[in-house]
């Protein structure tokens, strides 16, 4: 492997584009990643050398990457370009029926297999009981075919994750990708051949026109797999084969001593960690204490940490570490649970008892007979460092192959792998919290919101970013309630109290939401992207254009609304239900009482805009999506604090959605089943809004942060276009708000 990150901390998000304050649980605390300057009225923040890791680039356009059977094992090599013109036919569904032989493929002889859009191949069904399986996070692709993987998922964390979930192939890998499949069997062998682009003209894609991704897989009868690439514009991609290892006995590799330390707590008390190998694949810890781990859903959880460190001079540590209490569900429901960061460890906890572990991969950088330093740790919710520790002992790894290669080096004589792959991904995800110290330590306390924005892309199939924060109470420092989400975790931020809501990683420069217009020439009648509305955009402005940055709006506009937004219930005689959650739902009555650019408009938080038929049918006059850009609702005003509860209109929501059909001017028309709303409803489910509208905050500061690596300059187009975003989001948010709020973007 060409590169390996050794910078990880997820950057957890649920639903779209957003993590609630509830589902966060304790953090470790942010930390300064880089150099934060002003530049103007912008923040030019320089990261630290390596702090994102490094990226590795798709290289084996011209090329053909050979695995060839050694028992139930592969051989790998890297060849010249072995190219089929002759296509076949294309594909009009994902699934394959051999007909002239079978093809031998992790244990099994197949006749079928599903040929996924995305560029994979996965045989079979899902067992859902391997290590993947057991994560959650990766599987059969649905009706697109092949496999996926989740939505917010780094590629080079789930290369790894792709082991033992489902047998596949994975060609040029790449979520979102879409276009043509085509398909040719012979007596010896089946050809599969994609021609792909990346997904187009959308707020989250990165080109306003089809990119030509053209590569080929040989399914050959002796078991044999050529991969081949023609013209490949995309530049990360998952590329390997994932055969399900077969299940085989743990074989360990050592146990490392602990010594007691009486003033720790039994469960932190760590006796032993023991080192396993499992199917040559994948390292097994297990921490064993003086006393029972406190088991999972048990709110005595909360804060407490289980930690191991593989040490190989001159490579970084490599650090494994158990969380508890990071994933309670909404408001704490189903109980806090276990979770396990770091590169190439499942997310997946066992406890039995008086132990806990954890399985993974270790990178290509990692051998088979390397001695390594191990050190492990326990602490708990109030420590001040760790409540035991065990010291650093050298061990012998034995047992484990690392999955990972450099394919365009690859050799016949390497391997035999059971499972071999390349990852290749732009640079890491940032700590959200380490972008904000980074910015709060230089530059002061002063920051109400942070918007991030680059030059160089990160590990994200999509442009935009979620956004998260401690929903802190602005100058004031007070808490805001009222609104479904409850303020925390602020010193984890580096903010005595001010801090509340930002990016969680950079927009990248080239992507569409950073342009001020699309390009010339281009036509889009997709009513989920900009120019499918151009029309009547245009009809307000004196340039013949859309709204300049108009999906830089949608971006900021919805994710700086998360602030306040969507998280809140409605209490209805004696039904208390949601409606959100974090995105209001599809079916909720979300008018715009200030409209940003066109006469009606649903919330950038979601929701619609419906007309009653009186028929016990409802027509849809704006969508839940946020593009074009829009303001916010009555309701996201009240939990905002610019509106009274009295200056709330009594709204619905519509449940059981039926479409019947669409009116003359295309509208969809629903029936539905149709439950009134008050204003009061939503207090008596949360309890009254404070501060209330006339104490609340009115004026905010947004940080607009250039984010650049390590001796780097900003470019010319990256101050350009996050200096227009500026401008045009103070304007946007005092024109959504009635000009009852007032937005800054200040950094001194």
């Amino acid at each position: 492997m060409k590169s390996s990150k050794w910078f990880l901390e997820a950057a957890l998000a649920a639903m779209f584009g957003v993590l609630p304050a509830a589902a966060q649980g304790r953090q470790a605390p942010g930390h300064s990643i880089g150099k934060a300057t002003v530049q103007g009225n912008l923040i030019l923040l320089t990261l630290d050398e390596g702090a994102l890791g490094k990226a590795n680039m798709f290289d084996l356009v011209g090329r053909t990457v050979r695995f060839t059977p050694d028992g139930t094992r592969y051989r790998v090599e890297t060849l010249p370009l072995q190219w089929d013109s002759e296509f076949g036919s294309e594909m009009d569904s994902p699934e394959v029926n051999l007909h002239k032989f079978t093809f031998p493929f992790s244990g099994k002889d197949w006749n079928s297999f599903s040929v996924g859009v995305t560029g994979s191949i996965a045989f079979g069904e899902p067992s859902g009981a391997g290590r993947g399986g057991r994560g959650g996070r990766g599987g059969r692709g649905g009706r697109g075919g092949g496999v996926s993987v989740q939505r917010f998922d780094q590629l080079q964390d789930a290369a790894g994750k792709l082991i033992d979930t489902v047998p596949a192939i994975c060609v040029f890998f790449k979520p979102r990708m879409s276009g043509a499949r085509y398909l040719k069997e012979l007596d010896d062998r089946a050809v599969v051949t994609w021609s792909l682009t990346e997904p187009v003209g959308g707020i989250q894609d990165f080109t306003w026109v089809p990119t030509v991704n053209r590569f080929q897989a040989v399914l050959h009868k002796d078991g044999s797999i050529d991969m081949s690439y023609d013209k490949v514009a995309a530049k990360d991609a998952i590329v390997g084969i994932y055969p399900v290892p077969t299940p085989g006995p743990e074989k360990e590799i050592a146990t490392l001593a602990g010594k007691s330390v009486a003033a720790a707590p039994a469960n932190l008390d760590l006796r032993s960690v023991k080192l396993a190998a499992v199917n040559d694949l994948f390292l097994k810890v297990t921490f064993e204490t003086r006393g029972p781990i406190v088991p999972q859903g048990d709110a005595a959880m909360n804060g407490i940490s289980y930690r191991v460190s593989l040490a190989h001079p001159p490579l970084p540590e490599l650090v494994w570490t158990i969380h508890g209490g990071g994933f309670a569900g909404r408001g704490g429901r189903g109980g806090p649970r276990y979770t396990a960061i770091g590169e190439g460890v499942s997310p997946e906890v066992t406890v039995n008892g008086n132990t806990i572990s954890i399985e993974g991969t270790l990178p290509a950088a990692f051998h088979d007979g390397d001695r390594i330093t191990i050190d492990a740790g326990a602490s708990g919710p109030q420590a001040e460092g760790e409540a035991a520790h065990l010291p650093p002992q050298t061990i012998k790894l034995s047992g484990i192959q690392s999955p990972e290669l450099d394919l365009s080096k690859a050799e016949r004589r390497d391997g035999p792998y059971a499972v071999a792959y390349e990852a290749f991904h732009y640079l890491a995800l940032p700590n959200a919290r380490d972008l904000t110290c980074s910015v709060i330590q230089a530059l002061g306390d002063k920051f109400d919101m942070l918007a991030y924005y680059s030059d160089f892309r990160v590990d994200n199939q999509e442009a935009g970013t979620p956004s998260n924060g401690p929903l802190g109470g602005g100058p004031s420092g007070g808490a805001v309630t009222g609104i479904g989400a409850q303020q925390h975790g602020l010193e984890s931020y580096c903010s005595q109290g001010r801090f509340q809501w930002q990016f969680i990683q950079p927009v990248y420069v080239g992507s569409n939401q950073m342009q001020e217009y699309p390009p010339a020439g281009i036509t889009d009648h997709n009513t989920h992207d900009v120019l499918g509305y151009e029309h009547e955009l245009t009809l307000r402005t004196t340039n013949g254009k859309i709204p300049p940055y108009d999906y830089a709006m949608s971006q900021i506009g919805h994710e700086m609304g998360h602030r306040w937004a969507a998280f809140v219930s409605a209490k209805v005689g004696n039904e208390t239900f949601p409606l959100g959650p974090t995105h209001w739902d599809r079916g909720l009555q979300a008018p715009v009482p200030f409209p940003y650019q066109r006469p009606t408009e649903a919330s950038a938080m979601g929701g619609g805009v419906w007309q009653d038929n009186l028929d016990g049918t409802f027509t849809q006059l704006d969508d839940d999506y946020y593009v074009p850009a829009t303001g916010y609702s009555y309701l996201d005003l009240y939990l905002m604090g610019l509106l009274a509860p009295s200056e709330v209109p009594d709204f619905f929501i519509l449940r059981h959605l039926q479409p019947v059909g669409r009116d003359a001017n295309g509208h969809p028309i629903f029936k539905a089943d149709r439950t009134k709303v008050t204003i009061q409803d939503v207090i008596a489910a949360e309890g009254p809004r404070l501060p209330d509208v006339d104490h609340s905050q009115k004026t905010f500061n947004t940080g607009m942060v250039m984010v650049v690596e390590h001796g780097n300059k900003p470019s010319k187009e990256l101050i350009e276009r996050v200096s227009g975003i500026r401008l045009r989001w103070m304007d946007y948010f005092e024109n959504v708000t009635g000009h009852r709020a007032h937005m800054t973007a200040n950094p001194r």
